[in-house]
């Protein structure tokens, strides 16, 4: 367990190393320079995703009176939280490159101790914005949609598709209203992946790191899109078929084992969505506009990958983030 100060202090440590190397530089202005530089920017913003604060007031009032001697330029919220969303596209690369760099140092040095990176897991989640019963537009309206899911219900929101690793780093992931189908935000990511020109306005999507092959739930499901998928962009999906009724059964039935087993490699998915939903405040997401949403699941993915690297180096499990920080 690490104190505030020491995980603070790594983090931006990290994040820094990424921004020197792996980000492009930052252009010129004309106008008057930022108060806060972009690693010190992109820091604040990952930190701020804790479920310890449960909005971005909130953290900016932990900020002034605790995080002041460590950035003391830290300029007014308003002008922060345009920083924040500024730096977005930073935050997807500094997710994205943590990722590359723990994989290719489990690969490295513990080949044999459960890094096959022969998949990734595909799945997705509903993230309520706003109650179905209110009345009124919302700050979301059009973008925003009511749609369904298992955990929730139906909801009022958004639409998260993520990929995951067997050990558990976010490679990707999408947004689309709460209405949309599983395929349609497949589709989208699985042709952003394939092509460098889409990737750049998508950059969210990642890249493959298991050679195009996914496992999916039956949500997915549809053989014209699991051939269609193959064929145009070489991502292999698999996933079970669904359940038949005594009447209409499947084509190619699993047993129980096979069935059994693939929920079982598919699990990790659900214990990155737990990490996003609880420790790093996503269930409690209530965003005004797009772009603060878009910034603020970009952080927690960052972040997320940030501790599973920190565990790593601390000799622990990738997922235990519960007791990583000491509050």
């Amino acid at each position: 367990m690490l104190d505030v100060d020491t995980f603070l202090t790594t983090l931006y440590v990290l994040v820094d190393e990424c921004d020197k190397t792996a980000l492009p530089a930052e252009p010129p202005t004309t106008g008057p320079a930022s108060a806060l530089s972009r690693s010190e920017a992109l820091t604040l913003a990952l930190f701020g995703q804790w479920s310890q604060f449960p909005s971005e007031r909130a953290f900016y009032r932990y900020a002034e009176r605790h995080l002041r001697p460590a950035f003391p330029t830290l300029p007014a919220r308003s002008q922060y939280n345009r920083h924040v969303r500024r730096v977005a596209p930073h935050l997807i690369a500094v997710g994205q490159w943590v990722a590359a760099r723990l994989l290719e140092t489990l690969t490295t040095t513990a080949p044999t101790e459960g890094t096959d990176l022969a998949y990734e897991v595909v799945d997705s989640l509903g993230v309520a914005v706003r109650h179905t019963q209110r009345r009124g537009r919302g700050w979301l309206p059009g973008q925003a949609m009511r749609g369904y899911c298992n955990r929730l219900g139906w909801y009022l929101g958004f639409h998260v598709l993520t990929v995951v690793t067997p050990q558990g780093l976010i490679t990707g992931f999408g947004i689309a209203p709460g209405n949309s189908a599983d395929q349609g935000l497949a589709e989208t990511l699985l042709a952003a992946r394939q092509s460098p020109h889409l990737r750049q306005r998508l950059p969210e999507a990642g890249v493959s790191h298991a050679d195009g092959y996914y496992l999916a739930d039956t949500g997915f499901e549809g053989a014209r899109w699991v051939r269609g998928w193959r064929e145009r962009y070489q991502a292999r999906v698999l996933l079970p078929p669904k359940r038949g009724t005594e009447r209409h059964q499947p084509r190619h039935p699993w047993p129980r084992l096979l069935r059994r087993a693939f929920a079982g490699w598919r699990q990790i998915v659900e214990s990155a969505h737990n990490k996003l939903l609880l420790l790093l405040g996503l269930e409690h997401e209530r965003p005004h506009t797009l772009a603060g949403f878009r910034a603020r699941l970009a952080a927690r993915v960052a972040l997320y990958n940030c501790c599973c690297w920190l565990n790593h180096h601390l000799g622990r499990p990738l997922l235990a983030f519960a007791d990583l920080v000491d509050w």
